[in-house]
């Protein structure tokens, strides 16, 4: 009845789907969907959360009740060992580390796709994947994509893990004649998989080797050219690729939640890493192709141009100006993250309101180094939704605004996007800070610079104060002499 829900190619080489097995990964799909649908606002992302858990449940369920298992016993701890992993991960993780541990749980799906496919080439029968002497050119095909696409994915999330993590540098690392080697590796993977795929038996072996090589190799190479500034954009880019890598193995499989799902995060991940490129003025193919378009000769140094002088204020200061203000646009970024300032945010927050003053959050599509992350931290100190702004929707309030009070964020706010040709972050759209009437940057020294690694005019404005300090006890210090 629902046989219809499975691919030609799978119903040959598994079988007929039983019609409740198909109905059951419809109805796993339903939930997926929903789950995406939740996670598109704050508001809703609890009730998201629980639609894919209900979703994950019932696919997993009905895989484990309805195939063949091994050894149930053995699959059964294999769970139970992940499920206590997790739920230590969970409880321990900082937010600070959050985009660090989605590049690593990516990581984790790429190589899964990887052992899976390697697992059906060794013992294709176990699989049906058999057609007469071996396995057929169009599961070969399958099996090489989810191999390619899953090594891509575990290799670049490395990478990415080691730039958030502070292990290797923000800054772009460009190979000399990376696009040509870029273009060549891809173009080799797909010729040795078209190879593969007509290859007899005895021929695959070395075939399916240097596939699996090259496209690990292939992952790093398109990530290290990326520099800090483009990191949140490689994060829902190498999401979206888990996603089709997931895809890919369903068919290998012959496992229609697989498909559904890897379908849906791999589409949901282009389109938001689409719309985030299209929010920094970015190419999309130009990121996706490694930083293609990156200049050889751009990029920070890592340490501020020169030394400029710059005002300091104190914490009553700066409650004595945002006192008397009309208007304060809050502008958060990763520092206040590290600090974990947000719960001292909000009570300054409304301190200020209760005497009248407007607060208003301004939070850019890359703050932080993943996509939403200042939007969770502000949910978690229950910030009202109605405060929050995007870029596109603030921006041109800050020419009435009486303060802008930026905490931790750096490159967001950089002018330089706008005028150096030369900076990483150029043609980034960033907050229009400089207009003003009052600046307070929050920020623990003068001594280093942003993710990007360039220097920051505002710092040296005159109507900007320095607030040098941890943020959090800045504004524990504000939000004191307030009262």
């Amino acid at each position: 009845m629902l046989s219809f829900l499975a691919p030609a190619a799978d119903v040959a080489a598994h079988g007929p789907v039983n019609p409740w097995v198909a109905l059951a990964y419809l109805v796993a799909g339903v939930f997926f969907i929903l789950a995406l649908r939740g996670l598109s606002s704050p508001a809703t992302s609890r009730a998201g959360n629980r639609n894919g858990m209900i979703g994950m449940a019932i696919a997993v369920i009905t895989t484990l009740v309805t195939h063949d298992i091994a050894n149930i016993v053995e699959i059964g701890i294999a769970i139970f060992l992940g499920g206590i992993v997790g739920v230590t991960i969970a409880r321990k993780i900082a937010m600070t580390a959050m985009p660090e541990l989605v590049a690593g749980f990516h990581s984790l799906v790429g190589l899964a796709a990887v052992l899976v496919g390697w697992a059906a080439y060794l013992n294709p029968g176990a699989f049906g994947l058999l057609a007469g002497d071996g396995i057929s050119a169009v599961s070969k095909v399958e099996m090489g994509l989810g191999i390619a696409i899953g090594a891509i994915t575990f290799s670049g999330s490395v990478i990415a893990f080691a730039k958030l993590s502070g292990k290797m540098s923000g800054s772009p690392i460009l190979l000399p004649g990376r696009h040509v080697i870029n273009l060549g590796v891809l173009g080799a993977i797909i010729v040795l998989t078209a190879l593969f795929a007509l290859a007899g038996p005895a021929d695959t072996l070395p075939l399916i080797v240097a596939v699996t090589v090259l496209a690990f190799l292939i992952g790093f190479l398109l990530i290290i050219p990326i520099g800090g500034a483009d990191m949140p954009v490689v994060v829902s880019m190498l999401n979206s690729y888990s996603g089709w890598a997931a895809a890919a193995m369903g068919f290998t499989l012959g496992n229609t939640a697989m498909i559904i799902t890897g379908a849906l995060v791999g589409s949901s991940g282009a389109i938001l890493s689409y719309i985030m490129c299209r929010a920094m003025n970015r190419s999309f193919i130009s990121v996706i192709a490694g930083g293609f378009g990156a200049d050889d000769s751009g990029g920070g140094s890592g340490e501020p141009r020169e030394q400029r002088p710059y005002k300091q204020g104190s914490a009553a200061d700066a409650a004595y100006m945002l006192e008397q203000a009309e208007k304060v646009i809050i502008i958060p970024g990763y520092g206040m993250a590290v600090a974990q300032a947000q719960h001292a945010l909000r009570e300054m927050a409304d301190l200020l309101e209760e005497r009248g003053v407007e607060v208003k959050y301004a939070i850019h599509p890359v703050a932080g180094r993943m996509p939403g992350h200042m939007n969770v931290l502000l949910a978690e100190a229950s910030v009202e939704y109605d405060k929050v702004f995007e870029l596109e929707d603030i921006n041109s309030e800050f020419a009435q605004a009486d303060v802008a009070f930026i905490i931790g964020a750096n490159d967001v706010v950089n002018p330089a996007a706008k005028t150096d040709k030369s900076s990483p972050i150029y043609g980034m759209p960033v907050f229009d800070v400089d207009k003003a009437k009052q600046v307070f940057f929050i920020k623990r020294s003068m001594g280093g610079v942003g993710y990007a690694g360039v220097d920051n005019d505002v710092f040296y404005m005159d109507q900007t104060m320095m607030l040098l300090s941890d943020a959090k006890k800045m504004v524990e210090e504000i939000v004191k002499a307030l009262d």
